[in-house]
């Protein structure tokens, strides 16, 4: 199973031309439910939830003035760096890949996900 929804992941990510912008334009409507707590604007400070600026492949729990939770500060330590794989299965359910987690996300589908992965991307110039 996580197998497949990895594979689908990564077919809608590497989508080009008019289906690639589709994807990020609903990536850009579906980040209204992030808004509220983060930012994608780099060095933006001082929300509920940490900068969102580069997540796309960078490193976990890095932004040094954001107040992690401890459960957050171990997956760090683990992980690293934020792959697509890894930021589809956090938000997928956040409590269930790091146990602990302040964070909570409304429940998306598959495509959705994708889909706001691939605005993340690009919203912060991870091609």
């Amino acid at each position: 199973m996580r197998r497949a929804a990895a594979a689908a992941l990564a077919l809608l990510l590497a989508s080009g031309g008019a289906a690639g912008d589709s994807l990020v334009a609903e990536g850009e409507r579906l980040f209204a439910y992030c808004y509220a707590c983060h930012s994608l604007v780099p060095g933006e400070a001082n929300l509920p939830g940490p900068n969102l600026a580069g997540i796309v492949g960078g490193p976990v729990a890095a932004q040094e003035d954001f107040r992690y939770s401890p459960a957050m500060l171990r997956f760090a330590q683990s992980e690293g760096r934020w792959t697509e794989p890894l930021l589809d299965l956090f938000l997928a359910d956040p409590e269930a890949a790091v146990a602990g987690t302040w964070m909570s996300a409304p429940s998306l589908a598959p495509e959705e996900r994708a889909a706001l992965i691939a605005y993340l991307r690009a919203s912060t110039g991870v091609q």
